[in-house]
């Protein structure tokens, strides 16, 4: 029964932690973590499909 009461001191903790944080620095927390993360195209499928897509239009000649 020990776990579960580590458990949910635990969470209360990240809670109390979460709401004493104020909204603006949350915010903030949340868009520099977006920025810092990889396209979903490399993130889903590897550099397999970036590197024909950047081959693909480097063929074409299309500019987007």
């Amino acid at each position: 029964m020990a776990k579960g009461d580590e458990y949910v001191k635990y969470i209360t903790e990240q809670f109390v932690n979460y709401i004493e944080t104020p909204r603006e620095e949350r915010k903030q927390t949340r868009m520099s973590a977006k920025a810092r993360r990889e396209p979903w195209l490399t993130r889903w499928f590897g550099l397999g499909p970036m590197s024909i897509l950047i081959w693909w239009r480097g063929r074409t000649g299309g500019q987007r």
